[in-house]
């Protein structure tokens, strides 16, 4: 039976019955600050077990049964050294029978698979750990790589040894597409970052790496037919072929398909640097960098179609994943519109609006992709006139579009709600589902309004009033978390991706009533420690970047950073407001303390529970609270004397007085060392703090409203109101 209550859980732990667990159910009605163990990241479909242990021996006799392949080979390979990295311990696999061992791990796959993984991956795995040994059944090696996932998250060291949890697991994933989409284009990430992003995919089970290959800022991999497009419009930062041939066969072995993206016909700067010959609006405006987003391809030139069907057939035989993403997002209609050419074009052909070239432009593109074997996928503006129905549709702009789409018959994937740059936490994006709200939203709109510059083509739907349909979710084929760089560089790019995105592969892995946002922090704080041990470099790059803000003295910056988060919905993408109100772009300096905030804090979530609870009446909280709240207090004296001799960290001295100010109102609150007029300054500090968390709640709402000083918010405010609620009347 799944139990729903962890308090539950841990009664029945008690007494050895074995147990169907959610990782994912609600807290019992005194918060849990730490996980419930075990800790699985996604939660598995069915997870039972005792609370039993077993110490991991220092040698484990593999065996094989069924299918062996040379990739399953060197996935136990990988999990020997992941298994030493999260023990702390050396151990010996073996499979020679007369070698003493007191564990077997036996190994089953039934089937064998392709070389290259595809859509439909049996992913499947069947998992049971026991005081004997380990078995994995999985319906093909994919599932053997997802097993093998599961079951290094069940090591765990105790004060003296490492110990393997007890479990019987039987799991599969919700949705077939689950992706993470990087753009290389704004920032370009060198194939080493790109690696640890592919090894922490495998431990949470992503099976889809979708890159973002060419826009205005770069097209970023060596074209034989088209050198210049590597020469001129890489600016020197580019993969070659045999790299992308190797990032490909490296993301195969851990099941994850690699899917490009090279955008046509909009976000084109890049391309018509190098061939300006098939630009709508010549010559190129080289001066302002806005118009790296709006330069356009001519689509009445067909020597255009012969250059990007060209160009595409040489990178689809580079990416041998069936689904090719073309892009199409965000045309200019102004590119279009105030062309001469092109508006007696449109004439001749009875083309009623910009929409309706695009869509041929579309279909002359999807033809040509079908004749190389692939299947084309675009943003969701190319829906705005008649496509290929099998065209691909990847949702960004609002719910309403997956019901228009999937309405009319095209497969789709979902990343509308999951963008990562707009520096939301992980409990925003985790609590919308895939499948959610078909009501279109207002947000979705005024989000995708002000991605772009105005004019673009593609504009509002009609809502679906009813939920989609069981037609309409068989469409769904899965969802992505996408990641825009234009203010992510490559030290950054670990930090700016996860924990995040770990959360957004239990939303699309796990069934939906197994997720649970009540849960999310607790468990995500241990899948990030895993995640670092295994190789993630988040915290070390962080470290360096804040060490060249204030060499030597950090630690005052680090404990601001610990309870303050970016703000959100493109507040801190000052080039992106720039263009919104028509001033002169220009680049901004990626170096401040807010470049190096995390959009997720666990000490201020477990301050809010904390401080939640004790406001409910569990008064044993107190001494904690004070403790914290007199550190937090005491930080800005120490924060000042370091910007003093820092000025790298002069812009965030608000910031510190702020949290400073809170921590002192919530000592108040606590009865510590009360002053005239305390509830009064209380009162005002939560205002302000509220109001600074206000101003970046919406991307509508950011455009036109002033943002905190240093671009910071600070995260410990629920837990100050509810401490403050107390005792305010």
């Amino acid at each position: 039976m799944m139990l729903r209550s962890l308090q539950s859980a841990r009664v029945l732990l008690a007494s050895a019955t074995l147990l169907a667990l959610s990782t994912s159910t609600a807290i019992c009605a005194t918060p849990a600050v730490w996980a419930e163990k075990p800790v699985v990241m996604p939660v598995p479909s069915s997870l039972q077990t005792d609370g039993g242990q077993t110490v991991l021996p220092a040698t484990i006799h593999v065996q094989w049964t069924g299918v062996k392949t040379p990739v399953l080979v060197e996935a136990v390979e990988r999990f020997h050294t992941n298994l030493e990295k999260v023990s702390g311990k050396s151990i010996k696999f073996t499979e020679l029978p007369s070698e003493t061992s007191d564990f077997t791990f036996q190994i089953q796959s039934t089937n064998t698979a392709p070389r290259i993984p595809s859509l439909n991956m049996q992913e499947h795995y069947a998992l049971t750990v026991s005081q004997a040994g380990a078995t994995l059944d999985a319906d093909g090696p994919i599932g053997v790589l997802r097993g093998l996932s599961t079951l290094v998250q069940l090591v765990e060291r105790t004060a003296t040894e490492a110990v393997l949890t007890h479990a019987v697991i039987d799991d599969s994933p919700r949705f077939r597409w689950r992706g993470l989409m990087i753009d290389v284009s704004r920032h370009f990430m060198p194939i080493p970052t790109l690696l640890r992003q592919i090894d922490a995919m495998e431990l949470v089970k992503l099976n889809v790496l979708h890159l973002h290959l060419s826009d205005g800022q770069g097209f970023r991999v060596e074209s034989k037919r088209f050198p210049r497009l590597h020469t001129v419009s890489s600016h020197g930062d580019y993969y070659t072929q045999k790299q992308i041939r190797f990032l490909v066969t490296y993301a195969a072995a851990r099941g994850i398909r690699v899917v490009p993206e090279f955008d046509t016909p909009g976000h084109t700067f890049a391309l018509l640097e190098a061939y300006p010959q098939y630009a709508s609006q010549a010559p190129l405006n080289m001066q302002d960098r806005a118009e790296k987003n709006r330069a356009a391809l001519d689509p009445t030139n067909p020597a255009t179609y012969r250059f990007v069907t060209s160009l595409y057939s040489e990178m689809a035989s580079l990416f041998p994943d069936a689904y090719f993403h073309i892009g199409g997002d965000e045309v200019v209609a102004k590119q279009w519109t105030q062309s001469p050419h092109i508006q007696a074009y449109m004439q001749e052909h009875d083309f009623k609006k910009p929409a309706d070239m695009q869509a041929e432009f579309t279909r002359r593109i999807a033809a040509s992709l079908t004749h190389n074997h692939k299947i084309p996928v675009g943003w969701d503006e190319i829906t705005a006139a008649e496509i290929p129905q099998d065209t691909v549709v990847e949702i960004w702009r609002g719910a309403a579009r997956t019901a228009s789409a999937t309405a009319a018959g095209h497969p789709v994937i979902v990343s509308d709600g999951y963008y990562l740059d707009r520096l939301q936490p992980a409990t925003t994006l985790y609590s919308q589902d895939p499948l959610g709200n078909v009501e279109n939203s207002a947000e979705a709109e005024a989000a995708a309004q002000a991605t772009g510059p105005g004019g673009t083509i593609g504009g509002a739907v009609t809502a679906q009033k009813t939920p989609l349909t069981e037609t309409q979710k068989s469409l769904v084929l899965g969802a992505e978390a996408a990641l825009w760089t234009e203010i992510v560089t490559p030290d950054m790019l670990d930090a700016r991706l996860w924990p995040r995105t770990a959360a957004l592969a239990e939303r699309f892995w796990s069934p939906a009533n197994l997720c649970s946002v009540e849960t999310l922090y607790p468990r995500l704080a241990v899948i990030q420690d895993k995640l670092e041990q295994l190789g993630l470099d988040s915290r070390a790059n962080t470290s360096r970047r804040l060490s060249r803000l204030a060499p030597g003295e950090t630690q005052a910056l680090r404990t601001l950073l610990s309870v303050t988060s970016p703000v959100q919905n493109y507040a801190h993408n000052h080039e992106f407001l720039q263009i919104r109100h028509k001033q002169t772009a220009t680049e901004q300096d990626l170096n401040t303390p807010a470049d190096s905030a995390s959009p997720d804090s666990f000490v201020a979530d477990r301050f809010n529970r904390q401080a939640k609870a004790y406001a409910a009446g569990q008064e044993d909280l107190k001494p904690a609270l004070l403790a914290q709240l007199i550190g937090w207090q005491a930080n800005h004296a120490a924060f000042s004397a370091a910007a003093d001799r820092n000025p790298a960290l002069k812009t965030t001295l608000p910031a510190s007085e702020m949290l400073s100010n809170l921590a002192q109102g919530g000592l108040w609150a606590l009865d510590y060392h009360r002053k005239h007029g305390w509830k009064r300054h209380l009162r005002t500090t939560l205002a302000q703090a509220k109001s600074d968390r206000a101003a970046s709640a919406t991307t509508k709402v950011v455009t036109n409203t002033p943002q905190p000083a240093g671009d910071l918010l600070q995260d410990i405010v629920p837990g100050i109101e509810a401490l403050a609620n107390k005792v305010l009347h």
